[in-house]
């Protein structure tokens, strides 16, 4: 039987190679352009998360939250590991810490210009959770949780939460800051915003789970 999934494999190629992808007509692209003047950003992919999309977006970040609570709750019974696995030798440190350094700018760079350009929030919330995760396995794990601790990032993290939905739901009712100019920084109305929001709360949420993994399985 594996060999039909070998030639469904080499099939897909060849067409993917073969016949190339059709071009996009002219509804398609009246389409891009409305989403694009309904929601005020150059980026239709963001106008349609934060905007169209915007009461499905609130259950997408309410569900994270909860996959975060989850993993603290199915990991509060077991014993917290004595063995923690990191990364010791000196250029594995150099190399994780330089990567997390363009991950975290990355991370920045998404959030605030991501309805200018591909990217957005949650990208943005992804780049920064790795940059959290390069820094945790070549640092101490007691140093990675008082920091968390010092900066408050439990409740930094369900503040934006609240912050996020309260601004999706004056969306939703019609209550929108103007637009400005298109393809400027400070445009969009909500998006711009909602898009830091949602990063901060990625990000955060990861080096929540990502701190319990340590504790629990002693390693990532």
């Amino acid at each position: 039987m594996k060999w039909i999934y070998v030639v469904a494999v080499i099939a897909l190629y060849l067409k993917m190679l073969v016949f190339p992808n059709p071009s996009v007509d002219a509804a398609e692209l009246s389409m891009v352009e409305l989403v694009v003047e309904d929601s005020g950003v150059a980026n239709a992919v963001s106008g349609i998360i934060f905007r169209n999309r915007l009461y499905d977006t609130i259950f997408e970040v309410v569900v994270f939250t909860i996959a975060i609570m989850g993993v603290r709750f199915l990991l509060a019974d077991e014993q917290p590991s004595c063995t923690i696995y990191q990364f010791t030798d000196d250029p594995s440190i150099v190399l994780a810490r330089l990567g997390a350094t363009i991950a975290a700018l990355i991370s920045i760079e998404l959030a605030i210009r991501g309805h200018l350009s591909p990217g957005g929030g949650f990208a943005a919330g992804v780049a920064g959770g790795t940059a959290i995760g390069l820094v945790a396995i070549t640092s101490s794990s007691r140093w990675m949780e008082a920091i968390y601790k010092r900066w408050r990032a439990a409740t930094l993290e369900k503040v934006s939460v609240l912050i996020f939905i309260v601004i999706a739901v004056l969306s939703l009712i019609g209550l929108q800051l103007p637009h400005g100019e298109l393809g400027s920084l400070v445009s969009g109305g909500w998006i711009p915003l909602l898009n830091i929001l949602v990063a901060i709360k990625v990000a955060l949420g990861a080096w929540a789970a990502i701190l319990v993994f340590i504790r629990y399985r002693g390693l990532l």
